[in-house]
């Protein structure tokens, strides 16, 4: 995926998602991965926990990104089945997530920050009410500036994004099947499953 780095701002970067601590090496990155994954593989980063974690510490005041994506997907829970929602920017401008970052030799890799949910997101992502921490435009610069204290950096990750300026609607389960490629550009397609419509 690519990152924008809080130490080259004016550049994409391609990073590898799944945060590893600094002090690893290249050739441990992926001996870490197959170890990490019983504790989440480091995908996310709980942003309550940015001052206090060992690993998120050495990041967060030198080393917070931006990854730009068109949108994002999380699960919804009903009946014990799963229905994945996309949520994307109404008018199609992307969306700009939260992040941090390490740099293993010539590797970044990141975390994207999450906290509790909005009242749409815990809608969604109703058994974890969760989300990513989403920036607003006006808020990229910020986040990647170098001057910004602790107090700072929390209040940018409990700033809520605009819920009107978001779309969420079902996909396909093929989504999440692991014996169908999902990734098509077709998986963005609406899908309306009756025994959610008094839901939504």
């Amino acid at each position: 995926m690519l990152v924008i780095p809080q130490e080259k701002p004016e550049v994409l970067a391609p990073g590898v998602w799944g945060i590893v601590p600094n002090y690893k090496s290249p050739e441990d990155i992926k001996p870490y991965y197959k170890e990490a994954v019983k504790y989440g593989s480091g995908l996310n980063a709980q942003s309550e926990k940015l001052f206090s974690h060992f690993m998120y510490l050495e990041s967060v005041m030198t080393r917070r990104c931006v990854i730009p994506v068109d949108g994002f997907f999380e699960p919804h829970e009903r009946n014990k089945k799963k229905y994945p929602f996309y949520i994307k920017e109404k008018e199609d401008k992307g969306l700009a997530l939260a992040g941090i970052y390490t740099v293993i030799g010539t590797y970044i890799t990141f975390s994207i920050l999450t906290k509790k949910a909005s009242p749409l997101l815990e809608k969604i992502h109703n058994l974890k009410k969760r989300q990513p921490v989403i920036l607003s435009s006006e808020n990229i610069d910020h986040w990647l500036s170098e001057s910004l204290n602790e107090k700072d950096v929390k209040e940018l990750v409990n700033l809520n994004f605009p819920e009107e300026r978001l779309d969420a609607y079902t996909v396909s389960k093929d989504l999440s099947s692991p014996k169908i490629d999902s990734d098509i550009e077709t998986i963005l397609n609406r899908v309306e499953f009756d025994e959610l419509k008094l839901l939504f």
